[in-house]
């Protein structure tokens, strides 16, 4: 972990739930070292004091100990001075409070405590069209607690499906469309998935090699660690639930459930609205570690260089090699789940080993294709046409928890940051 330097000019990150996202993105920028001073949001009591707070930073089942993930070798604790009144501790020179009174982001103390941005990463707070005064808490309320921007660790979910998306609110993935955020107008940027940020970063080389026109169709298979939304032992449905499956024991199952990668892709790759496209998603009992096993269905040219395996990994090859900031990272090794978690700032790992390609003709019958004129049907002697058409198959890995998500959600709100 590479150490900088504080920064001078007294900035505080706000940070809403202490949940997976929310421990590793502390975990972030403790070892960053962008932001003087850490407000946490917790909004209610946690053990029987402070010293379970700390007890739970400092150790990860999936990542170790926090001392290890900043400086490896070095065996003291990294956490220190803790004050039981004030919710206030010291982690690596960084000074942490936690709230634990309000879950309602408008009854939060961000003003009180000087904090401007903020990342959500409760999941519970989606829609960007609530107003600030709903009920139940909206992301809007953070705005009424002294908040100027809010960045959301999960992709908008509109309720009221009628709704615009708000001309405040943005969806983007950086290395992707990072540009799309306006610091003038956007006050509410969502980071998306962890599986819609491998997705994106997977067939954006593809769309820049070959355009929209020539992508025919394309789908994905999210194999995915579990989260803590899934049940360690089975368990009733809650009430109205629609999906049995949710209830299951994901330390006994493979379960099949549904993700909303592709709508989002859309928002983030504008492209995709012309590709037919399909996204499933597969649980499966580990902790973290998620494969993408994406589609293509390529149209093929009549003449020169055919698309074969080769072909594909050298447009990844080159896309890594162009990447500046090393999202996208091209591998021939032979790779398992475990290998990848915790590489550092990548949100796709091409397995080039597992490229695969098959390239046959599409028959098409003219006479059965609608809204072709019969003035040009006519003079064609021959009715069938056949196109050459690859598929494609690429595997992707993600650590859908730290290397990949965390660490990019970590660039995007120092990217918000440095434009407030």
């Amino acid at each position: 972990m590479v150490m900088e330097a504080v920064d001078d000019r007294g900035l505080k990150l706000g940070i809403n739930g202490l949940g997976r996202i929310g421990k590793l993105t502390l975990w972030h920028h403790v070892g960053r070292k962008y932001f003087n001073e850490i407000i946490i949001n917790i909004g209610r009591e946690v053990g029987t004091s402070l010293e379970d707070i700390a007890h739970y930073v400092e150790r990860d089942s999936t990542y170790g100990l926090l001392r290890g993930f900043l400086y490896g070798h070095k065996s003291e604790s990294v956490i220190h001075d803790l004050d039981e009144k004030s919710g206030l501790m010291t982690i690596d020179g960084i000074k942490v409070k936690y709230l634990r009174s309000a879950r309602n982001p408008s009854e939060i103390d961000w003003r009180e405590h000087g904090v401007k941005l903020i990342i959500d990463t409760t999941g519970q707070f989606l829609d960007p069209t609530l107003p600030s005064d709903y009920p139940k808490g909206s992301l809007r309320g953070h705005f009424n607690s002294g908040a100027e921007k809010v960045i959301v660790s999960a992709p908008f979910k509109i309720k009221n499906k009628g709704k615009p998306m708000p001309e405040d609110a943005v969806t983007t993935i950086m290395g992707i469309n990072a540009n799309d955020y306006d610091p003038r107008h956007h006050k509410i940027i969502s980071n998306a998935s962890c599986t819609t940020t491998c997705l994106a970063h997977m067939i954006k080389p593809l769309i820049n090699f070959f355009g929209p026109k020539k992508i025919l169709s394309a789908s994905m298979a999210t194999v995915h660690a579990a989260t803590g939304s899934q049940q360690v032992l089975d368990r009733l449905p809650k009430s109205g639930a629609g999906d049995l499956r949710k209830s299951r024991s994901i330390m006994n199952n493979i379960i099949l459930t549904s993700t909303g990668a592709a709508n989002t892709l859309r928002l983030v790759i504008p492209e995709m609205e012309k590709i037919g496209f399909i996204a499933e998603s597969v649980r499966i009992p580990t902790n973290t570690g998620s494969l993408i096993i994406l589609v293509m269905n390529l149209q093929d040219e009549m003449t020169g260089e055919p698309i074969r395996r080769d072909f594909i990994n050298n447009i990844y090859k080159q896309a890594a090699s162009d990447d500046p900031n090393g999202y996208l990272y091209y591998t021939d090794k032979q790779n398992t789940s475990g290998d990848i978690i915790g590489l550092p700032r990548a949100a796709a790992i091409i397995e080039g080993h597992e490229t695969h390609r098959r390239t046959a003709e599409v028959t098409i019958d003219l006479k059965r294709v609608p809204g072709i004129e019969k003035c040009i049907k006519s003079p064609l002697n021959e009715m069938i046409i056949r196109v050459p058409v690859t598929q494609a198959v690429i595997y992707g890995w993600y650590d859908n928890e730290m290397g990949g998500y965390v660490n990019i959600l970590g660039d995007r709100t120092i990217s918000v940051a440095e434009n407030m």
